[in-house]
């Protein structure tokens, strides 16, 4: 690989890697569907951001983060680099004809979708985003989502069901209904679900279908929300080594570690003591001002192997296109900067 590499640093010197890693298709382990109609500018600001309030999406045009995407759009589409030009050449462009183009110039071979986000109706559904994006697309089955509408026999059988009803994987989004720690919550009543599951009902949904998805044989995947996201969750709970007692009892089942910003450390220590730990920056890379740093921190220990690509797109196109090239760049950067003999 030393022959490969440039003797400079950064981006600029990652030319040769980074055209390998331009060449290779991606697989986007976790991503969910695009909002169906247009929105405001400050709506468009927001989508770039993981704040629910509004008072906060104008302070999104001064974000570092979005500034970049801005001139990074601007350039794809051949536009002035303003926020003005791109804003409005979305609304001048059909809307699905927008959103093939980005997904598109991914070059993603395969996307593994969380329909559990959007709501039903208010996005594409997984077999849509995969006509946008032109590649083959499977079902993540997230589990709250199941348990809201069964009781725990219902959702242990849907587990079970689950691959051989075309999921490719389980989804947990524990971390937004009360925190990572299921040592930390109180009894439940075992009998149903059903409303909303959070806390004790939550920990108990979530460990039924660990125990079914094992039972089953040869477990699927289980992505784990760990780290940042919107305020809905409580930032300290959400730590990754709070799933070290369900990484043990759980050996034979896969675990993927999803977004893990500001604990990539951590999501990386795990991936490397534990054989059945994966992780991502999924999240984090479009929503960073330096997103090469995250892949250092996530590969002080973590094998390269252990690292996963994914997107966590979501909402709005444009976010598959910078999700893609950051990650790319980010990528060749520090394999450059690390693996070039000095």
């Amino acid at each position: 690989m030393g022959g490969l590499l440039g003797r400079g640093r950064g981006i600029r010197a990652a030319g040769p890697l980074l055209e390998v890693l331009n060449a290779v298709e991606l697989v986007d382990h976790h991503a969910h569907g695009i909002l169906r109609g247009e929105p405001t500018l400050d709506e468009f600001r927001g989508l770039f951001s993981e704040s629910p309030d509004p008072r906060q999406w104008p302070h999104v045009a001064t974000g570092l983060t979005y500034r970049r995407a801005i001139g990074e759009l601007a350039a794809f589409f051949d536009l002035e680099p303003t926020e003005r030009a791109v804003y409005e050449h979305r609304l001048a462009t059909d809307p699905a004809e927008y959103a093939s183009s980005l997904l598109r110039a991914t070059r993603t071979e395969w996307l593994l979708v969380d329909d559990g986000y959007p709501p039903p109706g208010e996005g594409t559904s997984w077999d849509e985003l995969g006509e946008l994006a032109n590649c083959s697309a499977r079902p993540v089955l997230r589990i709250e989502r199941v348990a809201e509408e069964t009781s725990l026999d219902g959702l242990r059988g849907e587990v079970t069901a689950a691959r051989e009803n075309g999921f490719v994987g389980l989804k947990t989004i524990a971390a937004y209904r009360g925190g990572l720690d299921f040592e930390a919550f109180g009894p439940s009543d075992p009998s149903s679900l059903g409303g909303r599951v959070e806390g004790a009902a939550m920990r108990d949904a979530v460990t039924a279908a660990l125990e079914a998805n094992e039972a089953a044989g040869s477990p699927l995947p289980v992505q784990v929300h760990a780290g940042f996201g919107d305020s809905d969750l409580f930032l300290p709970r959400v730590q990754p080594g709070y799933l070290k007692p369900l990484i043990e009892r759980f050996r034979d089942t896969p675990f993927v570690l999803l977004h893990c910003y500001p604990f990539v450390r951590e999501a990386g220590w795990l991936a490397h003591v534990y054989g059945n730990v994966y992780f991502d920056l999924s999240l984090t890379i479009p929503h960073v001002s330096r997103p090469a740093e995250m892949v250092r921190q996530a590969l002080e220990l973590a094998p390269v192997s252990k690292l996963l690509y994914a997107s966590d797109a979501a909402r709005t196109p444009e976010l598959y296109y910078v999700a893609a090239k950051w990650w790319r760049e980010a990528l060749a950067e520090v394999l450059t900067e690390t693996l070039e003999p000095r």
